[in-house]
């Protein structure tokens, strides 16, 4: 049977809010309660927040990855509708929770998400303890986690305007999205080097990389705005 992971499209959250809601009608629990988890997520990425709620309201779960997969979801509708605050003990529960069930994926998930919310102080701590975990798991899926932590490593460095050490998790980053092999995502990995570069005044290096992106994209026949507004700044007169 075709994963929850696999029913996403979250560049159309409306369509994956349908297929989550076939899934749910064709399932009994629990996998019934954990494609209406994925309902109430593509809600909220629908800015659907209340409807998104009133189906977790509704849940039930009857076992350790439904209870977990609510109090993610609830979460990330508590932080997407503006109250990171009171998001943050549901991304704790989850993981607690997910840990000693041994969903590590979930787990890994929850802890990247408890790194999206505490205060800015702590979240370089937090992103580090994510991967880490992502970085020691079993399951495969978990440790492909380590790509999306070590991008948010890099923006938490570039925030901080430590664009040397944001260059080198960004870096770590497309490592990881190689050894994956998403062509799409790979590409953005290595426009986040490319911009770091840029940030470092390394302007030839990040024009070649932009440069060969702008190449892969036209033999795709894609458009990247990001790609073209990097190469207008690499390119404008000085």
């Amino acid at each position: 049977m075709t994963s929850l992971r696999d029913l996403w499209d979250f560049d159309d959250p409306a369509a994956s809010e349908h297929r989550f809601r076939e899934r749910a009608a064709a399932e009994d629990p629990p996998g019934a309660t954990h494609a209406l988890t994925q309902v109430a997520r593509a809600l909220g990425l629908q800015e659907r927040y209340a409807e998104g709620f009133a189906v977790l309201d509704d849940l039930v779960p009857v076992d350790e990855e439904g209870r977990v997969r609510v109090a993610l979801e609830r979460g990330r509708l508590l932080r997407s509708s503006g109250d990171p605050s009171a998001a943050l003990p549901c991304f704790e529960s989850a993981a607690t929770t997910a840990r000693a069930a041994g969903l590590e994926g979930l787990e890994v998930d929850a802890l990247h998400m408890v790194a999206l919310v505490v205060p800015a102080g702590r979240r370089l701590a937090a992103h580090r303890r994510a991967l880490a975990r992502a970085r020691a798991a079993s399951d495969a899926a978990a440790r492909d986690w380590d790509a999306s932590l070590l991008n948010n490593i890099g923006m938490t460095h570039a925030d901080a305007a430590d664009h040397a050490a944001a260059l080198v998790a960004f870096q770590d980053a497309l490592a990881a999205r190689e050894r994956i092999g998403d062509p799409a995502r790979t590409r953005v990995a290595r426009w986040m080097v490319a911009w770091s570069l840029r940030h470092l005044g390394r302007t030839d290096e990040a024009l070649a990389l932009q440069l060969g992106l702008r190449a892969e994209l036209d033999a795709a026949g894609e458009d990247d705005p990001y790609v073209d507004e990097e190469l207008a700044l690499l390119t404008a007169p000085t």
